[in-house]
């Protein structure tokens, strides 16, 4: 058993996930074998369940484990690791690992802006956005794809959405946030009346400084009026 982390970030502008570069070589560094990326992960530790082997890895990752971070699926085909790449870099390993491996998908979501990201294992870790990524490894395509649409199902539902800013926003920053998630273009008036009607969004007296147009109001949101007015809510 496994665990695979797809891990969400949002920089003002795109949704991106976190991707560890894989590249392996044969004598010479100078030409590799083969180079991609995979999402962050590693097998379950005698005495670990799967959410703290997940908390595990993100620690190892980013430094911190007060992250938003939720199970989402998980994956047993028996072809996920029999590509020739893959049997290539487990042969490098030189570790006995099962030809079927079960992991546990979860997701989590940061503010990409506000965090320093550790290099895995002396191997380069990157931000890609969701809708460019390069070659990915295993089955991470089909995990991150499904990550993505399990995250769409709960931004629809629960503002977690929140977890992807800073303490700090604008009401454009959100709109920018959910058209980045749902993939989608929003109608800027009618998003705005529906933010309005959450009370969780709390405005501050502050405006944006340094900025070249007119400073937009300052919003945040408080998880604690949430809980309290916690209801079912649609974005689309």
């Amino acid at each position: 058993m496994s665990v695979d982390c797809v891990i969400f970030g949002f920089d003002t502008k795109n949704l991106n996930v976190l991707l560890v570069e894989r590249t392996l070589y044969n004598g010479d560094e100078n030409n590799p074998v083969f180079s991609d990326y995979t999402l962050t992960g590693n097998h379950i530790k005698q005495g670990e369940n799967p959410d703290e082997a997940a908390v595990r890895i993100l620690t190892d990752l980013i430094g911190k484990n007060d992250i938003y971070l939720e199970q989402f699926h998980t994956f047993g085909g028996i072809d996920r690791l029999t590509h020739t790449k893959d049997q290539q870099w487990i042969k490098s390993l030189g570790t006995d690992i099962a030809q079927q491996v079960f992991t546990v998908g979860y997701y989590s979501l940061i503010d990409c802006t506000s965090v320093h990201i550790n290099d895995h294992n002396s191997r380069t870790v990157r931000w890609f956005p969701v809708n460019q990524l390069p070659e990915l490894g295993y089955d991470h395509l089909a995990i991150l794809k499904k990550a993505l649409e399990q995250l769409q199902v709960k931004l629809r539902q629960e503002p977690i959405g929140f977890e992807l800013l800073s303490g700090k926003f604008t009401l454009t920053d959100v709109q920018r946030l959910y058209e980045a998630i749902l993939g989608t273009t929003l109608d800027t008036r009618n998003f705005r009346k529906k933010l309005a009607q959450m009370k969780f969004l709390v405005p501050l007296h502050e405006k944006q400084k340094e900025v070249r147009h007119k400073p937009a109001q300052l919003f945040t949101f408080s998880r604690e009026i949430y809980e309290k007015t916690k209801k079912k809510m649609s974005i689309s």
